[in-house]
Parts: structure tokens; C-alpha cells; sequence
């Protein structure tokens, strides 16, 4: 173990340290901080000796994105610990290394929920379950099928202290959305897989839990019939809060289905008499597209915990060590886009068909320019999620934006982190 003095009252004119008043621990190369405090100090640190630091929290999704580039790991698993927690207000502040799975326990314990239903990459990435952190799923702006109701990590996330690549401690937001008064760097973050700053504090806004759910579903469908089924539902006045259809290679892998037909399925939720009312509507109104059974609520959480987890394409699949991607399409040409990727490729669609999961057959490129060029001409864009090193490294793993959008990612990368420190090219080579 190497002990690393920490830079006190450094001078934010040429960076000149002064004596150092605690120390960072070098363990494995991962700079253990244990407040923001720390954090920031480690910052000004890896400023001042011209280091980058790759920002991590417990490393559940750190083979997300392009193969790091940095010199040492910013390891903020320390900062730990719910801080607030009104219910009756419905929002809650944690450290940002709090684990995710603590925190949905809390809430469930007090009959609340995460409404943004944020999937576990755990399996998919081939590390435990339950490992994520509650700022990870922000960084990361994760969300799962409940995302065409109730919207993604984004839409939830209240406020945020964190430090930038300046070593400056910043904070936005607040506990309610009218607290948000000119930027709302909450948004900013969120999806920005920790380029712009380290988040050390969050606050969200928490939602109560459904008293009950089920699950309708029309057997049978090939992917352009479920998408046309997938749109009426969601037109339909039945408040359906998931749609996803499963093609019949992939049932197997769905846990509360007991069918070897391709499913579409709707989950409605809510009190139970409500629930009773809406489910017999939905399975009325999808007769004329084929059979129709139902899910009690066991099995339809069962059922939408293996769509949000991705259950089918996990390491220990079959499929799992094939190229994963991740593509947000326009649902009514999903079909469209499918049919454009030719043999040895398998895939599911969730979000009514705004989003389709693709285990792509083996190639040099992983696919990547057979799916790029079927986004172009269907609308959407492609996320390589999970793939060898060397290949996340030789392709685009986040959608290539065009120059104007390019520009201005470069332009707010430098605003926020001008030298480069945190997670650089972690999402485009150069930024």
C-alpha cells in the first residue's frame, strides 16, 4: 500500500500545493475517498501531476463505454449512507456510492418505489446482481420498462453536489423540480458516465408503489404485428405502464411465462379494482390480433424483472459472449430495422418497440456497421454495450454525433473538465 499526500490549500492560480492536511490511499491503484471533501482534493491532486482518473463506483458498469484511458481509479464505493429520507414529501438525498439496492429497500420498506425502474447490468455484463449504485444509475441515466410511463433516471433525478475537472465543488438542483433555476445540470449528468464531474451527494424524487400489477398478453405475433398490437395498446385508455414482445426463440429465457409462442405483453398497474377493469378492456381490445392469457401479478413481476435485466442475453446465456447492443428506434419501424440485420442475430424489443435489445453474431466489427447503417435508414440510435476490449476500443460504442452535436459535447467536456481528468474518451475517442 503506497500513501499519497493530498494537496491542501492549493492555489487555484498554478495549482502550488501547500502542506498536506489528510491522505488518499493508493490500493491497487484506486484513490479511496471516504466525503466530497476527499474527492475534490483528490482532483486538485491528479490535476497538479497531469493524471486521469477513471470515476468508479463499485465497477458494476465499468465495461460500459470505450476501454478506459486513465492512470488511476477514483474509487467513491466509500461514499456511502442515506442522508435524507421524507416519504410523505417523496424524495430522498444519498452519498453517491450508496448501493442501489439499499436504497430500493428502503423505499419498498415504506411502500414506495424507484419509478424509473432501473435495470441490474450486472448478469448482463457478467458481474454480480445488486452490485450498482445509486450515482452510477444516474451517470449512467438507466431506466427500465416503466421508462414510456414515468421516464428515464433523468426525469427523477432533484439535485446533485459534485466536483468537475477543476477540482471545484458544485451544487444544482434541490429536493423539488421548482427548485431548478437556470441550468439544470442534473439533466446535464445524467447519461454523462461520469465525463463532466464526480457526483458525491444526489436527491430523487421517489413515487408510491403500485398496490398491484398484471400482465396481458397476445401469443404469437411476428414483429410487425407486435408493434402495430404494441401502439394500439398504448393509445388505448388502459394506462399500460410496459410493453415488450418476445420473439418464440427467446421465451425460454422469460421467467413467469410458461408458453413456447412468441409473447407480447402490456403490465398494467395500480389498485386492484382498477387493475380488474383496465385488464379485461386491454384483452378485449387485442382479440382481433390472437390469443390473448393473462399473468397474475407473481408472474408478471417475475416476467418484467427478466425484460428490464435483459434476462436473455446475459453472460451466462448462450449469447453471452457475443456483441450486446442496446438501440433506441422509432417503434413503428423496429421491424424494419430487424429485418435489415440478416442472419445469426436474435433480439427482443421493450418501450412498445422504442427499444431493442440485438445479441449480434460474431465479426470483426461486432455488427457494428450492419446496425449503424439499419439505425440510419429506420431513425434511432446504437449503444455497443457489452463486447471485447479491442473491439470497444476499434468501433464507435456510442452513436457518432454529427459535427455541430460534436462540437458542442467537446465544448461542455471543456467547460466542465478543460485538462481532461475524469473518464477521458470514455464515451468518444478525444473527449
Amino acid at each position: 500500500m503506497v500513501v499519497l499526500p493530498a494537496r491542501a490549500g492549493i492555489s487555484h492560480v498554478g495549482l502550488v500545493p501547500s502542506a498536506p492536511a489528510f491522505t488518499l490511499r493508493r490500493m491497487t491503484d484506486a484513490l479511496q475517498v471516504r466525503d466530497g471533501k476527499d474527492v475534490e482534493e483528490a482532483v486538485r491532486w491528479a490535476l497538479l501531476e497531469g493524471k486521469a482518473l477513471e470515476v468508479r463506483g463499485r465497477g458494476s458498469k465499468r465495461a460500459l463505454g470505450r476501454p478506459s484511458q486513465s492512470d488511476l481509479t477514483l474509487d467513491l464505493s466509500g461514499l456511502t449512507g442515506v442522508t435524507l429520507y421524507e416519504p410523505e414529501e417523496l424524495v430522498l438525498s444519498a452519498q453517491a456510492g450508496t448501493p442501489l439496492a439499499e436504497i430500493e429497500a428502503l423505499v419498498e420498506s415504506k411502500g414506495q418505489q424507484l419509478a424509473f425502474e432501473p435495470m441490474d447490468y450486472g448478469a448482463v455484463l457478467g458481474g454480480p446482481a445488486g452490485a450498482g449504485t445509486l450515482g452510477g444509475t444516474l451517470a449512467a441515466n438507466l431506466s427500465g420498462p416503466r421508462r414510456i410511463k414515468a421516464g428515464a433516471a433523468r426525469d427523477h433525478f432533484l439535485g446533485v453536489t459534485a466536483v468537475s475537472g477543476r477540482a471545484e465543488t458544485f451544487k444544482s438542483g434541490g429536493r423539488v423540480v421548482k427548485n431548478v433555476t437556470g441550468y439544470d445540470l442534473c439533466k446535464l449528468l445524467a447519461g454523462s458516465f461520469g465525463t463532466l464531474a464526480a457526483m458525491t451527494e444526489v436527491t430523487i424524487k421517489t413515487l408510491p408503489r403500485p398496490e398491484t400489477e398484471a400482465t396481458v398478453m397476445v401469443l404469437g405475433l411476428d414483429d410487425a404485428a407486435a408493434i402495430r398490437a404494441m401502439s394500439e395498446a398504448l393509445a388505448s385508455s388502459c394506462d399500460v405502464s410496459a410493453a415488450a414482445h418476445v420473439p418464440a426463440a427467446l421465451v425460454m429465457y422469460f421467467d413467469g411465462l410458461h408458453v413456447m409462442q412468441g409473447v407480447t405483453g402490456f403490465r398494467l398497474e395500480g389498485v386492484a379494482p382498477s387493475v380488474a377493469h383496465r385488464k379485461a378492456a386491454l384483452a378485449a381490445a387485442l382479440q382481433p390480433f390472437g390469443s390473448v392469457e393473462q399473468l397474475n401479478e407473481p408472474h408478471s413481476r417475475m416476467f418484467w424483472r427478466s425484460v428490464r435485466d435483459v434476462r436473455p442475453f446475459t453472460a451466462s446465456a448462450p449469447t453471452g459472449d457475443q456483441p450486446l447492443w442496446r438501440v433506441s428506434a422509432t417503434p413503428a419501424r423496429g421491424a424494419e430495422l430487424t429485418a435489415a440485420l440478416g442472419r445469426g442475430a436474435q433480439w427482443f424489443y421493450d418501450w412498445g418497440g422504442g427499444l431493442i435489445w440485438i445479441a449480434a453474431p460474431a465479426s470483426d466489427d461486432g455488427h457494428a456497421a450492419v446496425i449503424r447503417r439499419a439505425v440510419t435508414q429506420t431513425g434511432g440510435h446504437a449503444t455497443l454495450i457489452r463486447a471485447p476490449a479491442a473491439l470497444r476500443a476499434a468501433v464507435d460504442v456510442f452513436q457518432p454525433q454529427p459535427a455541430a452535436l460534436a462540437g458542442v459535447t467537446r465544448r461542455v467536456k471543456e467547460g466542465f473538465d478543460p485538462r481532461g481528468v475524469l473518464n477521458p474518451g470514455r464515451m468518444w475517442a478525444g473527449v
